[in-house]
């Protein structure tokens, strides 16, 4: 099974494109033949249900989704350094198998300040870019509209669940569990 450096298996992974050059030839050809594109860009860690229902709202949008996935580094550099949960390359692989993901690739274009640079979208100029509403502040949703035809707000879409909230929950069980386990032997 053939690894990329950045840790993708692109073995039989067709939905996988790195290469926005070529992601971008796809993009234009089906935009040719009048298919509407839609991109949205996220961290995708630990896939819940909120996350799915998201990606089919954003496909009801248009023909072809293309979704970014926050590499690592970045998700590292807004979230802190016990995240990501899971590694980029198994989260890349993980939205192949969603039947509403068209075209999966990787977003690794964070300035030194922890700055969005907006690539993706400046080369593949999708149709539509759907967002979690609070996702991005109205400067950079101003500066997403430039590379757009079309901005779509989405609220969340599970209340209750969140990757972060996960981690949280599950980390104060452990730690509660733990102390009753070190109480219970005097320690």
């Amino acid at each position: 099974m053939k690894t990329s450096r950045n840790g993708i298996n692109e073995h039989k992974m067709p939905k996988i494109v790195h290469d926005y050059k070529k992601l971008a030839l796809a993009v234009s050809g089906l935009q040719a033949v009048n298919r509407v594109v839609v991109a949205t860009i996220g961290s995708w860690d630990l896939l819940h249900i909120g996350h799915l229902r998201y990606l089919i709202k954003a496909k009801s949008f248009g023909d072809v989704l293309v979704v970014g996935v926050d590499s690592d580094r970045g998700i590292k550099s807004y979230k802190g350094d016990l995240r990501p949960v899971v590694p980029q390359g198994e989260r890349c692989e993980m939205l192949t198998y969603q039947s509403a993901v068209d075209f999966v690739t990787l977003v690794d274009d964070i300035n030194k300040n922890g700055q969005w640079q907006y690539k993706l979208i400046k080369v593949i100029r999708p149709d539509v870019f759907v967002a979690v509403k609070g996702s991005y502040p109205r400067e950079q949703i101003a500066n997403i509209r430039k590379y757009c035809k079309k901005v779509v707000i989405l609220p969340r879409q599970a209340e209750k669940t969140s990757t972060s909230n996960f981690i949280q929950n599950t980390v104060k069980k452990h730690l509660k569990h733990l102390d009753k386990i070190r109480k219970e032997n005097g320690k």
